[in-house]
């Protein structure tokens, strides 16, 4: 357990539901991948949070609440816009700091160890599939840009 007495572990599905909550406000308007949720999901936040908070009550409360296919929304995003080692770094980054903001304890290091697991096997998975054909090749590095409503001119 965490030698932090202002945090308590996640315990609950409304916990999960907070993490999400707190990542995605994060991750949506992050320079690097915000993009990503915004312009080519073009996320639906209220749609998606559930999702995604049954997602990781299954993995950290065992609660069986998710049945669906994790990797294939991703591979979908992929076909758009390549998916890089970049970009699951910061995604990673982002989820480590939001879950040590929030929570401490076995299930907070789970959701981060499951979340390093889970990053490494989909960039691996995505890596293997074949190109888009007519696609530009990406650069390697990534670039920080921003999106979103353009100023009136």
């Amino acid at each position: 357990m965490s030698a932090r007495s202002d945090v308590r572990d996640i315990e609950s599905r409304s916990d999960c539901e907070r993490l999400v909550r707190a990542f995605y406000g994060r991750a949506l308007v992050d320079p690097m991948i915000g993009f990503i949720f915004v312009d080519v999901a073009k996320l639906d936040l209220e749609e998606h949070v559930p999702v995604i908070a049954s997602f990781w009550e299954t993995m950290l409360l065992g609660s069986r609440s998710y049945s669906g296919s994790a990797f294939g929304p991703h591979a979908a995003l992929h076909a758009q816009v390549p998916l890089r080692s970049g970009h699951f770094e910061r995604w990673l980054a982002l989820w480590r700091a939001t879950v040590d903001q929030l929570f401490a304890g076995e299930r907070a290091e789970s959701a981060k160890a499951h979340a390093v697991r889970v990053g490494r096997a989909f960039h691996g998975r995505l890596q293997a599939m074949p190109s888009v054909a007519g696609a530009t090749p990406a650069p390697l590095g990534l670039s920080v840009t921003q999106h979103g409503p353009r100023p009136a001119g």
